[in-house]
């Protein structure tokens, strides 16, 4: 896109089609403007970290959706994937934890459900979204022991605060 058209607001045709397809599926939220606005916003958020407009807009709808579904933020959720894989949907960190929200494959089993893919979007993002929501239910609302639960490091401030921070520096920011 020249940056003429940038600077005069015209959006990337590639992001405009992206966005037009998930606004017109997006059930997490109340109206199409509103999806439109948040979309939009989280997306040049993110262009850094996914280049492709159409894997952001897909990311950053089915975040909304699981997220919306528990009661979470979505703006948590997109601090804790930068912290856990830096939206690298392929993400496998030396502990054996798979995809953007870094999820341990032993929940597979744990389940019932073996053959669950923790590599796909969807699939991660429902397994990452409730086990936060659980644990932040479980500490009654505190985020940062919750947080702590979900990293395997309860009692310890590194992960909390890189979340948080992450959540009021680039995610909640206004």
């Amino acid at each position: 896109m020249s940056s003429s058209a940038h600077a005069q607001g015209h959006p990337d045709p590639e992001l405009r089609a992206a966005l037009l397809a998930a606004v017109s599926a997006a059930d997490s939220f109340p109206d199409r403007f509103e999806a439109e606005v948040w979309l939009t916003d989280m997306s040049a958020r993110l262009a850094r970290q996914v280049k492709d407009p159409e894997e952001r807009i897909e990311i950053l709808t089915r975040v909304h959706y699981e997220a919306s579904r528990v009661g979470l933020p979505p703006e948590l959720i997109l601090a804790i994937i930068e912290v856990e894989s830096n939206f690298d949907r392929y993400a496998i960190s030396v502990a054996g934890a798979i995809g953007l929200m870094q999820i341990m494959p032993f929940w597979l089993d744990e389940i019932g459900r073996p053959d669950d893919n923790l590599l796909h979007i969807d699939t991660n993002l429902r397994y990452g979204c409730t086990i936060l929501k659980f644990y932040l239910d479980k500490e009654n609302g505190d985020l940062r022991r919750a947080l702590g639960r979900y990293n395997g490091s309860l009692g310890k401030r590194k992960y909390p605060n890189k979340v948080v921070d992450k959540l009021s520096r680039k995610w909640f920011k206004a």
